[in-house]
């Protein structure tokens, strides 16, 4: 059986699927996995076919304001639906959709018989529990909370509204709104398994049959793979360091970016590590280093504190470390999951990203990574993560409905 993941954003979109799909090919499935063309290496280091997907969101990596999110958005939709036709006509039998392709591909769906599974990285599906993740952390109560997440839903199906008619045609297709294939797949109870941990967000009570939350799906990572002998060594050379990194965000705001890290670990008197990103930090001394793309999984267990701007995967990762975080979120999901950290105690409360100063990431480090509470919440939620098995899950769901 060949299956075909299709996934779509930064970095953070794509390396979870990376895990699952290696999960699934020891277990005798072909897997493909569908994305941008910057993340092939990614997706071929972890031994699973690449198709690309000819959506790349690294020229909106500085978009900020939600009306610029919603403009850039429906610009990458579109540019994704041109070509997801042909990564799917490549050869699949059952097709795993994230959030971000799922509204196009249930349309492939439609034309082509191919079964589908939706493998969501965010909770989408609108609660009473709290509010959609595009809207940041405030509840609004219950009643608001889950009018806010369908308003959200609809919001995301105007941003589809054009990729799903020039996709529909495309594929011979009568047209359809993409806010009516939504209400199909909800009434036929649609199957959705969300690659994050219950210790984050437990499953809403209020959420359809057929949604669950399986766990998360960790990124790939070779046995044989270690970390570089300049951050071994910085490692074992003095006290736990902090480290500071933006992942694909903050492109542009390196200088700005370096300058307040610097002043911050100095102020709060710890050593500290820069990665670089899109952002491009760096800099230079005794106490600070600064590294490129480096595995968390080997690094985070290694530190007194992770500063970081709260996308889906580091959040996770600092939590199965049990290292306490300084969350920046920027935008999108971000505030969402910076709100989830700090809400059981692993995290200080966020910084939004615009009202990051050396005084404030000072602070909020020094009371991270003194005070043991931080330590301790992020400790209990590492070992509830460790009962969990999110890729064994998907596994298991996918045999139960294929037959496979």
């Amino acid at each position: 059986m060949r299956i075909l993941i299709a996934t779509a954003g930064s970095r953070g979109d794509v390396a979870p699927y990376t895990g699952l799909g290696a999960e699934l090919r020891r277990a005798g499935y072909g897997v493909a996995l569908a994305t941008s063309d910057v993340f092939a290496p990614l997706v071929r280091d972890a031994g699973l076919e690449f198709r690309g997907l000819p959506a790349d969101t690294r020229p909106h990596a500085g978009v900020r304001s939600r009306r610029e999110l919603m403009r850039a958005g429906a610009a990458f939709i579109t540019e994704l639906g041109q070509g997801f036709a042909d990564a799917v006509a490549d050869g699949t039998d059952l097709l795993l959709l994230s959030a971000t392709t799922a509204p196009l591909g249930w349309h492939l769906a439609e034309a082509t018989g191919i079964p589908t599974l939706g493998v969501y990285l965010q909770p989408t599906a609108p609660t009473s529990d709290f509010p959609p993740v595009v809207t940041g952390s405030r509840s609004l109560g219950r009643l608001g909370n889950r009018a806010a997440g369908r308003f959200a839903l609809r919001m995301a199906d105007r941003v589809y509204e054009q990729a799903v008619t020039e996709l529909r045609h495309r594929l011979q297709l009568r047209p359809l709104p993409a806010s009516v294939m939504r209400r199909r797949q909800e009434e036929a109870n649609w199957p959705v398994l969300h690659g994050f941990s219950t210790a984050l967000v437990p499953r809403p009570s209020d959420w359809r049959s057929g949604m669950e939350v399986a766990g998360t799906w960790w990124p790939h990572l070779d046995a044989t793979e270690r970390l570089p002998a300049e951050l071994e060594d910085f490692l074992t050379a003095g006290s736990r360091p902090v480290l500071i990194g933006f992942g694909s965000m903050a492109a542009g705001d390196g200088e700005r970016l370096s300058e307040i890290a610097v002043r911050a670990l100095r102020r709060a008197g710890l050593r500290g590590i820069l990665q670089s990103g899109s952002a491009g930090l760096a800099a230079d001394g005794d106490d600070i280093l600064t590294v490129e793309d480096v595995p968390h999984t080997l690094l985070f267990p290694r530190l007194a504190a992770v500063v970081h701007h709260a996308g889906a995967g580091t959040s996770a990762a600092a939590l199965r470390a049990g290292v306490p975080a300084v969350t920046v979120p920027v935008t999108a999901d971000q505030p969402f999951w910076a709100g989830r950290l700090a809400s059981i105690g692993a995290a200080a409360d966020p910084i939004p990203f615009r009202s990051l100063t050396a005084e404030r990431l000072a602070d909020a480090l020094g009371r991270v990574a003194r005070q043991q509470t931080f330590t301790r919440a992020a400790l209990t939620a590492a070992h509830h993560m460790a009962t969990e098995d999110g890729a064994g899950l998907a596994l298991k769901a996918i045999q139960q409905m294929t037959g496979a």
